[in-house]
């Protein structure tokens, strides 16, 4: 089992045009590394990213299909939970409530949203092995499906960094920071309404740690934490030796110093 360890709160945000996105404003967002560019995101964005990341983990979905949903979500809404939309459509993946998808209450929860989405894609025929815009047009039947082709490579290098795969990829920044208290609890909540059931213990006060079955998903959670640090006012999060808090969070992740509240075991993710 892995172990993961979370302190602080980051978000950043930046809008993409399919393009290499443009460079985030600074002040408050969030950024993806990734190997052929850098993705800035807004916090909204990213926190939505990594729920996205999260209900695929909990559904044991494959990276091909989170870099699907990316795509889709891009061209969709530009990766923001839009309580409006062409005739009834609503949410990240602005589907319609008179198609079956769901009520539009149901839709505006984007763990909701995403199961939908995946459920919808893991009936597709061979998706793994399709074009991201094919993949993402048979699940959507939208005007125009060629159009989730622009996002194909962003929304990979957003996959490999909020999936996990790629580690220390994703951090935010937030200004004037994320306030004095957190709630960690509901942190602790809202993490495995995303993510499935999660062991996640207190540590101390304020610290919890969340137990993972692989670095991946620690990685993931740890992105998850990160991009909603903000909301719960988490000031920092540890995880396999690295940190990031909320204080310099433009510095991203850094070596962490070894202390008495570290968690045990390369596996352990801490937030507090």
């Amino acid at each position: 089992m892995a172990v993961l360890v979370v302190l602080g709160a980051l978000s950043l945000i930046a809008k993409s045009n399919g393009r290499v996105p443009s460079p985030p404003e600074i002040g408050v967002g969030c950024l993806v590394k990734g190997k052929a560019f850098d993705v800035p995101l807004s916090a909204d964005q990213a926190g939505i990213a990594a729920t996205i990341a999260a209900v695929a983990d909990q559904r044991a979905m494959p990276v091909r299909a989170v870099t699907i949903a990316y795509a889709t979500a891009l061209q969709e809404s530009d990766l923001e939970n839009l309580p409006y939309g062409d005739r009834d459509s609503v949410g990240v993946f602005q589907q319609r409530p008179s198609q079956g998808w769901g009520t539009r209450q149901e839709l505006l929860d984007p763990v909701y949203a995403t199961t939908k989405f995946f459920a919808a894609l893991a009936q597709v025929p061979g998706y793994r092995k399709l074009p991201v815009y094919e993949a993402a047009q048979d699940v959507q039947r939208s005007a125009d499906g060629y159009a989730y082709s622009q996002y194909s490579t962003q929304g990979a290098i957003m996959a490999a960094g909020f999936a996990g795969w790629q580690a220390r990829a994703i951090y935010c920044w937030y200004g004037s920071g994320v306030g004095r208290h957190g709630n960690l609890t509901a942190a602790g909540k809202d993490l495995t309404a995303a993510f499935g059931p999660l062991r996640i213990a207190h540590l101390g006060d304020p610290l919890m740690a969340v137990h993972v079955a692989s670095h991946a998903v620690g990685w993931a959670v740890a992105s998850w934490l990160v991009t909603h640090a903000s909301s719960y006012g988490i000031k920092t999060v540890r995880f396999s030796g690295y940190e990031w808090t909320a204080a310099a969070g433009q510095d991203g992740w850094r070596k962490a110093a070894r202390n008495r509240h570290s968690p045990a075991g390369k596996l352990t993710v801490a937030f507090g």
